[in-house]
């Protein structure tokens, strides 16, 4: 008998609550100027594999401290009127953080499905991070 849900059926539940964008998709809306690309992999990854162009790094261990208002750690790029994409390696992570930042009272937000490595697959540009 099983306990509980696995990592992996928590990500496929979360993906059936989100908006789940492909990297066209982001492409399109990024290049709109209408929406801020949140990075939620961890400062390693943006060191190991670069980021996308104009992407504000988030650490998923940070999320919910910076989105909210009330919290000393607050971003301003986190505003519940804005429109938000998250992404991370590949999705899991992204689909998530968007759920939760859904029940956070954030109702402009969705993910890039298939996340970094996705955008890569599809010969969209990356940029190295810098501190």
């Amino acid at each position: 008998m099983k306990e509980g849900k696995s990592a992996t059926d928590m990500v496929a539940e979360a993906k059936q609550q989100v908006e789940n964008l492909s990297p066209d998709q982001v492409e399109a809306e990024l290049a709109k100027g209408d929406a801020t690309l949140i990075d939620i992999r961890e400062s390693e990854e943006l060191k190991q594999h670069g980021k996308i162009a104009g992407s504000v790094h988030a650490p998923r261990g940070m999320l919910e401290f910076y989105a909210d208002p009330a919290q000393p750690y607050h971003k301003p790029e986190f505003d519940k009127n804005s429109r938000l994409i998250l992404h991370c390696a590949s999705g899991g992570r992204s689909a998530l953080a968007t759920a939760t930042l859904n029940k956070m009272g954030y109702r402009n937000v969705a993910h890039l499905d298939g996340g970094f490595k996705a955008w890569r697959e599809c010969g969209k540009s990356v940029e190295p991070h810098e501190e």
